[in-house]
């Protein structure tokens, strides 16, 4: 029975259906398999160019999974530019040599037709494909893909094998799709080089500019800064545990008062402040609102101007030009009192040389008197006219010594009659300076000034002014020192740094602008010497003006 059910079996076919249709499953299941793993293959790309791999490192990565999918010996990818192909990347890496592309070239006609093509070659038509001994060749089969740029061509992809008609429609439709990601690749690392070298110029500017920048969030974070703050800006900044601005740039502990960002946040527009640090710099606060694609403010950037030299220069123009209105002022007055001067002093000496020729020596001593104090005007007003000169050298040979006898002869009866004693103490044989000699002067006389105004706040017994010269070595060097003491007032030891800066005065609106030793101090480093100061709050100051001495 069981022979002849057998017999009946292979007379209808049925065994020959079974062992088609495993045959069929069979294939399938190889397709699906090759598909996945085509698939695989294009999300890894898909990985790859998120994870900014090179063309090389793509290529290698699609080519461990070729085996796969496809036969493939050689996989190269060839780019297009001003109409030259070259080979940009290959695998294996040292596979083949191609050194030009000849006009039949398969590659060619692809990117000439904008088409995917298969190709079916005879050793001599890839002539032109030098492959390396060590591979086997030569190769017969080119799956070959263009690659797009928008619309443009860029180059082709070639997949390549040594069995004569290995590619089938549907792998060239893989190739084709492989291309495509390659272009993507391409022009995302393209891409990703311009934002790379725009970051990087853009960073390389931000680092570059001098001042300091920040970039700071709207909850006061320092964001972004350029290092550039200076020692003197640097103390809180080092400090601060916080990573707030108001922390880093000011010491504290919440915002600031009148805080410009706040200013920025309600009005969404730039913002300017001047602010003086304790150390005495001056700086210029800029404050710009950045806004998100939303047009919403996300951060400010604030940028730092030192103006400390010149608000300096600024103050000096300023004093020199009331200096110089004051002093065609004094020209004039003692030009006017010259004259008739000359004519007392001239009319007395003639009567005194009449009387004593006469011997009326009594009446020629009270002309005396007059003649002497005449000659007294005169030198007063001399020295006004050197003072008041704006065409004189800049520097000549000076006698530190005579320039304060000439500006004491201005200004001394001033001081005493703000019942103030004037002490000198002028060390002699002081070696002659090279120097302005009106410019030492207007420095005597804001020091002067200044410990006349310090006295006239206390109530001392006795209001002493002490000038003094002397020679000092500091530092190897030698200096000519002439200083300014008064036992007035004082400067308390929180406002020593500040004194100097342009505009800054202890004294009231009518009494001070703030710039007499802003300017001295410019005039004593213009002589490439300093002012140093010392002084005790309620007990008096100092003021030194120290000149450098040429080494004869």
């Amino acid at each position: 029975m069981d022979n002849r059910e057998k017999l009946l079996e292979q007379l209808t076919g049925v065994d020959s259906s079974k062992l088609n249709y495993y045959i069929e499953l069979k294939k399938r299941n190889q397709e699906i398999l090759k598909q996945n793993s085509r698939l695989e293959i294009l999300q890894q790309l898909t990985r790859d160019i998120n994870i900014d791999m090179s063309i090389e490192d793509i290529l290698e990565r699609a080519f461990t999974k070729f085996p796969q999918t496809l036969p493939c010996d050689f996989l190269g990818l060839v780019t297009f530019r001003n109409g030259a192909l070259r080979l940009k990347a290959l695998m294996p890496r040292d596979f083949c040599r191609i050194d030009n592309f000849p006009a039949h070239s398969p590659t060619l006609n692809v990117i000439r037709d904008r088409k995917a093509g298969i190709f079916n070659q005879t050793p001599e038509e890839l002539s032109h494909v030098r492959i390396n001994p060590r591979y086997p060749g030569p190769l017969r089969s080119l799956a070959v893909a263009p690659m797009f740029q928008r619309d443009e061509v860029i180059g082709a992809l070639i997949v390549a094998s040594v069995v004569d008609g290995a590619y089938s429609e549907a792998d060239l439709s893989f190739v084709q799709h492989l291309a495509d990601q390659l272009s993507i690749s391409i022009q995302n690392a393209r891409l990703y080089k311009q934002v790379s070298r725009a970051k990087k110029e853009w960073e390389e500017t931000f680092l570059a500019v001098t001042d300091p920048i920040f970039l700071v969030d709207t909850d006061y974070n320092v964001l972004l800064h350029n290092n550039r703050l200076s020692p003197e800006m640097s103390g809180f900044w080092n400090q601060a545990v916080s990573n707030k601005c108001f922390a880093k740039l000011h010491g504290r502990t919440h915002p600031c008062e009148n805080c410009p960002i706040k200013e920025v946040q309600r009005t969404g527009k730039p913002v300017f402040q001047r602010w003086q640090t304790e150390t005495g710099l001056i700086l210029d606060l800029s404050y710009y609102p950045v806004f998100n694609e939303e047009k919403q403010l996300s951060a400010v950037t604030i940028i730092i101007k030192d103006v400390t030299e010149k608000t300096k220069m600024e103050a000096q123009l300023v004093q020199t030009a009331k200096l110089a209105a004051l002093g065609e002022m004094a020209a004039g007055v003692a030009h006017e009192l010259n004259s008739p001067m000359t004519v007392i002093i001239g009319t007395a000496q003639l009567l005194a040389r009449d009387l004593k020729q006469d011997a009326h020596y009594e009446q020629a001593e009270v002309l005396e008197d007059i003649i002497n104090s005449g000659l007294r005007c005169k030198r007063i007003i001399q020295n006004l006219l050197t003072f008041s000169r704006q065409n004189q050298p800049p520097v000549t040979d000076i006698d530190l010594n005579a320039e304060v006898e000439r500006v004491l002869s201005m200004i001394q009866y001033q001081i005493n009659r703000s019942q103030i004693r004037i002490v000198e103490q002028l060390a002699p044989f002081l070696p002659r300076l090279t120097a302005n000699g009106p410019q030492i002067q207007q420095v005597l006389t804001n020091l002067l000034i200044n410990a006349r105004d310090a006295l006239g706040e206390v109530e001392r017994k006795e209001k002493v002014i002490t000038v003094a010269t002397s020679l000092l070595v500091k530092d190897g060097k030698k200096w000519a020192v002439l200083s300014v003491t008064d036992n007035g007032t004082g400067i308390a030891p929180e406002n020593l740094s500040k004194i100097f800066t342009p505009f800054y005065t202890s004294k009231e609106a009518t009494k001070g602008t703030g710039l007499g030793l802003s300017v001295s101090l410019g005039i004593a480093e213009s002589h490439n010497g300093t002012i140093e100061v010392e002084s005790r709050l309620g007990e008096g100051s100092t003021f030194s003006l120290l000149l450098p001495v040429e080494q004869g």
